[in-house]
């Protein structure tokens, strides 16, 4: 008998209550369910091997668990089609022998990679995913009719071990290799438990990130003294929120894409016209990937009292930011010459390492030379220089424009404030941190940014101690 994904779709709802939302609605619930295990289910906890399946298209997301995992995916014909066998999906995993041909045994357990399979005509094409960690075990999937669609979410052993065991059936149907694969991962897992409070858990994170996706708009009357005050910090706090909340309705999407335009990349037949225009579709989403992660970042400091503060000096580490700076420079002349503009850099030779936090002073530069490079016109040059300034380094950039009227009326134009982290420049149309909330994040870092007008930005970070 031929196992269906639509079968096991229906084992996951069995006694589930009869679903009311419309696709929408639906959707917002899968990607914060998918937020929640990747962010506050496994991210709190050291990388966990483990197996996945999932199908139309990979439902995780995020490289740091991805590399730990080994995975199957039912994809559409037509993206099969797209993605010949030998081709990973994901970036920065290896290829592993996709359908039609047979596989070595255990070549799917090989780890950070997945296997391509092939949907069915009765497998259906709604979301689904079933993820074993030897910290969280769990299956999701979509299913209902129109207006009456439902998110189901599976804790349960007897559940999840059925489950397993249809999907077992399935990929021996497929490809017995792929089977004898998955076999071989969840031994090696051993016995495996859920935390019994994990559905407690599960649910209450849910509605609290939907509630922060979409706080109620309603008509106040007014008010006056304390009650006013407290009402508009309510609404700060609603307004952060949301801030967040969008940030990631957008970054989930367009990591999707990413990974998608990278497999693609990895063709040898793409015409070059083709191979281009993929390369800035990438470029574009990374960019903005990182953008809005560092808004999300600035709007979190901002609804947490106490956590802009600098961190401790146990959480900063020495950081070679003359190296960095070297390795961004590449990406950051192709970012800029997508806009027309050059990039000079100079750095001091024999510079002391800083005091900061490599994970995330990477991303912060990138948002820096966004921020400043942005309102920038066509044809100027950006400057980077980092130099000793004392007990400190002095990073600064400035621009050089062919018209220097042009650079003054953009440096006159003032951002206006859109909400307590965002600024809206009218005269480029550009939306982006405001100064305050880029201060705030270098504070934590460790650095201290000043900014004149619009052609002059400086952050001083604090030099650590030569070793030695």
């Amino acid at each position: 008998m031929v196992v269906s994904l639509e079968g096991l779709r229906r084992l996951l709802a069995e006694g589930a209550p009869a679903g009311r939302g419309d696709e929408d609605s639906v959707r917002r619930l899968w990607w914060a369910a998918l937020a929640i295990i990747q962010d506050d289910l496994l991210g709190a906890v050291p990388p966990q091997p483990g197996v996945w399946l999932a199908a139309p298209l990979p439902a995780l997301y995020e490289p740091s668990l991805l590399e730990w995992l080994d995975g199957w995916v039912w994809t559409p014909a037509e993206v099969g089609n797209l993605m010949p066998a030998g081709l990973p999906l994901l970036p920065g995993m290896p290829p592993l022998p996709g359908p039609p041909g047979p596989a070595p045994p255990g070549t799917a357990g090989r780890p950070g990679g997945f296997r391509r399979l092939s949907l069915r005509d009765d497998d259906g094409t709604d979301p689904l995913l079933v993820l074993i960690t030897p910290v969280l075990q769990v299956a999701m999937a979509l299913d209902g009719p129109p207006q009456g669609r439902r998110l189901v979410v599976r804790f349960e052993a007897p559940i999840l071990s059925a489950a397993l065991e249809m999907l077992d059936r399935r990929l021996a149907q497929d490809d017995p290799a792929a089977s004898l694969g998955l076999r071989r991962r969840l031994q090696l897992l051993g016995p495996l438990s859920n935390d019994p409070d994990l559905g407690t858990r599960f649910w209450p994170l849910l509605a609290q990130r939907l509630a922060a996706m979409a706080p109620s708009v309603t008509l106040q009357p007014l008010v006056h003294g304390e009650k006013r005050a407290a009402e508009s910090h309510d609404a700060v706090s609603s307004e952060l929120a949301l801030l967040e909340a969008l940030t990631h309705e957008v970054r989930t999407p367009l990591a999707t894409i990413r990974t998608l335009i990278r497999s693609l990349l990895r063709r040898t037949d793409l015409p070059a016209v083709v191979r281009q225009r993929l390369e800035q579709i990438d470029g574009e989403c990374s960019e903005q990937i990182d953008r809005f992660g560092l808004i999300f970042l600035a709007a979190e400091l901002q609804r947490q009292p106490g956590s802009g503060q600098p961190l401790s000096e146990s959480e900063l580490a020495r950081t070679d930011l003359s190296r960095l700076l070297h390795q961004l420079e590449d990406l950051w002349q192709r970012q800029l010459g997508r806009r027309d503009l050059k990039l000079l850099m100079e750095i001091a030779d024999d510079l002391p390492p800083v005091m900061s936090d490599p994970s995330q002073l990477e991303t912060m530069l990138g948002g820096l030379m966004d921020r400043f490079s942005r309102s920038l016109p066509s044809g100027s040059q950006v400057r980077l220089r980092l130099l000793p300034a004392g007990s400190r380094l002095k990073l600064q950039l400035s621009s050089d424009d062919p018209d220097s009227r042009v650079a003054d009326d953009l440096a006159a134009a003032v951002p206006t404030p859109v909400g307590p982290v965002l600024s809206w420049n009218p005269e480029t149309g550009s939306l982006q941190l405001s100064r305050q909330a880029t201060q705030r994040l270098f504070h934590r870092l460790g650095g201290r940014l000043t900014e004149r007008g619009g052609s002059n930005l400086t952050v001083f970070f604090p030099a650590a101690e030569r070793s030695g």
